[in-house]
């Protein structure tokens, strides 16, 4: 039984903003472990450990937005 979709455009708008949330927190987890890694060994990568922390903390928060916009979409198609 194939699921077909009513409104395709709209779903792909939705499934994009998932696409845009795991990029940012995924990017946000790569600073994360960037920054461990320079305060591990003491030194600078580029960037200072705390900077690195601060700016994965900054990337994983710009990131929720997008989760929001999925989270909503799902809700108004189930309460359809």
């Amino acid at each position: 039984m194939p699921y077909r979709w009513e409104k395709r455009e709209e779903m792909a708008n939705v499934r994009l903003q998932g696409l845009w949330g795991h990029a940012f927190w995924f990017l946000g987890a790569i600073f994360a472990i960037i920054g461990i890694i320079a305060a591990a060994i003491g030194s600078t990568i580029g960037l200072g450990a705390q900077v690195w922390l601060l700016l994965a903390i900054f990337v994983m928060v710009a990131g929720l937005p997008f989760y929001m916009g999925l989270a909503l979409g799902w809700y108004l198609k189930q309460k359809k």
